[in-house]
C-alpha cells in the first residue's frame, strides 16, 4: 500500500516537471477604461488544452464594489511607487533580458494612457515611462509596448494583446536573482503596502 503511494506522488512529481519544462501558455486580451475593464485570461497547457479561462467584467461582479475599489486605487501614491523602482530599474532590465530567454513571445502588444492632477508630475513621469520603453522595445521584436501622456487629470486606462509561452522551471533562477537584490525587495513591499 505504501508503495503504491509513494509511485503515485512519484508520477505526479513527474508529471508537474514535465509540464513546467514543456511550458504553458498565457493569452491576455484586455481594455481598461475608467473603471471599466473588458477582457479575457487563457492559460493552456500543450499549447492546446485549456487549463483556466476567464473573461472580465465576470457575470457576478457588483459595479458598485469595483468603481469602489478603483476610485481607492486612483488614490495610490503613484510618486512613491516610481521613486521605489528607480534605483531597481537596472534589476529589473537584467531580469527582463533574462526571461526572453525562457520565454516564447508571439504577442506581446500594449498601450498605456497615464496621467496624474498635475500637468508637471504627468510630464515627469510619462518621461520617465518613455525613456523605461525605449530601453525595453529594441528588446524582442514582436514586442511593441506604449504610452501616451493624459492631462485630463488622474488617468491609468490601456489595452492590449498579449500571447506568450512560459516554461517556469527556467525561471527560477532569474527570479532567486532579482529577488535577492535589497532594492527589488524594498520596491515590492512599498507597491504591496499601496494596496
Amino acid at each position: 500500500m505504501l508503495n503504491i503511494l509513494g509511485m503515485i506522488i512519484l508520477i505526479i512529481i513527474l508529471f508537474i516537471i514535465v509540464l513546467l519544462l514543456i511550458g504553458i501558455r498565457i493569452s491576455l486580451i484586455y481594455d481598461k477604461k475608467g473603471s471599466e475593464l473588458k477582457g479575457c485570461l487563457k492559460i493552456l497547457i500543450f499549447k492546446k488544452i485549456k487549463v483556466y479561462s476567464t473573461t472580465y467584467p465576470s457575470k457576478d461582479s457588483d459595479k458598485d464594489e469595483k468603481e469602489d475599489k478603483d476610485e481607492e486605487k486612483k488614490q495610490r501614491d503613484i510618486k512613491k511607487i516610481f521613486n521605489l523602482a528607480k534605483p531597481c530599474f537596472n534589476d529589473f532590465k537584467t531580469f527582463i533580458k533574462s526571461i526572453f530567454d525562457v520565454i516564447k513571445v508571439s504577442k506581446l502588444e500594449n498601450h498605456l494612457i497615464f496621467g496624474m492632477d498635475s500637468c508637471a508630475d504627468t510630464g515627469k513621469y510619462i518621461g520617465i515611462i518613455w525613456a523605461a520603453l525605449a530601453i525595453l522595445n529594441p528588446m524582442h521584436e514582436k514586442l511593441h509596448l506604449s504610452a501616451e501622456p493624459s492631462f485630463a487629470g488622474s488617468v491609468l486606462n490601456g489595452h492590449g494583446t498579449n500571447d506568450i509561452e512560459i516554461y517556469p522551471l527556467k525561471l527560477i533562477v532569474p527570479a532567486i536573482r532579482l529577488l535577492s537584490k535589497k532594492d527589488v525587495r524594498k520596491f515590492l513591499r512599498g507597491v504591496w503596502d499601496e494596496r
